[in-house]
């Protein structure tokens, strides 16, 4: 690994557009990547294409990393590589089902919801074979493809287009989700090195001493951090 001081002045050649800086960073930070690629070995991605994630994580690392920050290199590029190979996995997913059977499965669903509301059991294989003029072997397969995990955003009306998200029944009014609204824009607001102090402690469940420990400071400077980042949004809320 490259010294800290060494490390900033490549990231300010590399920002000036020095292409051989850039890869002399990538080089160097190759034991990074590969340390984070290990923890995700065992999700069913190829190796060569989580080093791939990994890198492109590198790389917006390098493009976005300023020096007020106040932290190494490699502590700011850490969650910034974890994120983009936790990304993939999450959104794109290790199962591959084609948009047509994801079309045709969630059709289904909604004709076996409507079929429960109107007959109180559900509908016989053949009845759905029958409805989508398809086999009874080609409604299990169809089926079997919706168990795996759906994103939360998966449409499940077109027509109207609302997302699998909506049918999810919630106590939060009118007012909840205003303040959640204006507290999600303030954090966005913040500066980088205080939006990532918000972003650990609240929704990674970090403690102040293990986000200093990330940020290579004192557990004391995180509190202080924090309370006035707090202060900010309170005022954002009652502003």
């Amino acid at each position: 690994m490259l010294e800290h001081e060494e490390t900033l002045a490549l990231i300010d050649k590399a920002h000036e557009g020095d292409e051989d800086a850039k890869s002399k960073l990538i080089e160097h930070n190759m034991p990074l990547i590969k340390s984070i690629v290990r923890r995700y070995r065992n999700k069913q991605v190829e190796y060569d294409d989580l080093m791939q994630l990994g890198l492109m994580g590198l790389v917006k690392a390098i493009n976005n990393f300023d020096k007020s920050y106040n932290v190494r290199f490699s502590t700011y590029a850490v969650p910034m590589i974890a994120g983009e190979i936790k990304r993939f996995i999450r959104d794109d997913g290790t199962i591959k089902v084609s948009r047509a059977m994801k079309a045709l499965s969630s059709k289904i669903s909604k004709f076996i919801e409507t079929y429960r509301q109107e007959h109180n059991g559900d509908p016989h294989i053949d009845e759905i074979a029958k409805e989508f003029e398809i086999t009874p072997h080609e409604v299990n397969t169809v089926l079997d493809s919706a168990k795996y995990p759906l994103s939360l955003y998966e449409k499940y009306d077109d027509e109207k287009g609302r997302n699998l998200i909506d049918k999810i029944p919630s106590n939060e009014t009118q007012d909840d989700m205003l303040d959640r609204i204006i507290i999600k824009d303030a954090v966005r607001a913040l500066p980088e090195r205080e939006r990532m102090v918000i972003v650990l402690r609240y929704y990674r469940d970090k403690t102040q001493s293990e986000i200093a420990s990330l940020m290579g400071v004192s557990q004391v400077q995180i509190s202080r951090i924090e309370s006035k980042i707090i202060d900010k949004l309170k005022k954002s809320l009652t502003g």
